[in-house]
């Protein structure tokens, strides 16, 4: 999951682009309080998209590794994510996300080489303008070599090795699963830290 100290909290820095602002892409989506005392009625007419990419590459001596980028400013900063940010408007989450993964890691993807996975839901009852919905990539075809950017340190791990007590909460429950192979279709909800997820 990445994120951002902007007003629409979605873990990726807006740029201002010659065309003009960025604004995410948005979608009708409720959520409620499930449990006592769990976490207060989120009522949101709409939730700002957004997309992730994990990619994965195998050697030859069969070890199979995937890049995360450490945050280097914002929200989150330190924190490990794959690569991604927000939809600009009139993009599909497969071109947005081919178009971050080059500017946050120096990498080409063709939107048709992407590998989607599922989705999640983010919701912060405590700080409603971060929720989010996510679309989940992983890509395996990729010309280039990985670079650091103003966003983020990229950096190797094998699967054996992800770092998920440095990256934010919700990624133990879902990340492990996509990464060998699986999708996922998971709802968050963070406390009043902003940073521990309450309710999965």
């Amino acid at each position: 999951m990445g994120r951002d100290g902007d007003p629409a909290g979605n873990g990726y820095r807006a740029r201002v682009h010659p065309r003009g602002h960025r604004q995410p892409q948005h979608r009708a989506a409720v959520a409620v309080r499930r449990g006592p005392g769990a976490v207060r009625l989120i009522v949101a007419s709409t939730l700002p998209q957004v997309c992730v990419c994990y990619l994965v590459t195998t050697d030859a001596a069969g070890m199979t590794r995937v890049l995360l980028g450490r945050k280097k400013l914002g929200l989150g900063e330190g924190k490990y994510v794959g690569p991604g940010g927000k939809l600009e408007p009139g993009e599909t989450a497969r071109d947005a996300i081919a178009r971050e993964v080059l500017e946050e890691v120096g990498l080409v993807v063709r939107p048709s080489s992407l590998e989607r996975r599922g989705s999640l839901r983010y919701h912060f009852p405590s700080r409603p303008a971060w929720s989010q919905e996510s679309t989940v990539f992983v890509c395996r075809d990729w010309t280039g070599d990985p670079t650091a950017s103003d966003e983020l340190d990229p950096e190797w791990f094998s699967l054996a090795d992800v770092p998920l007590g440095l990256m934010w909460d919700d990624a133990r429950f879902w990340l492990p699963g996509v990464l060998a192979g699986g999708s996922v279709d998971r709802e968050f909800t963070f406390g009043d830290d902003l940073s521990s997820v309450v309710l999965a």
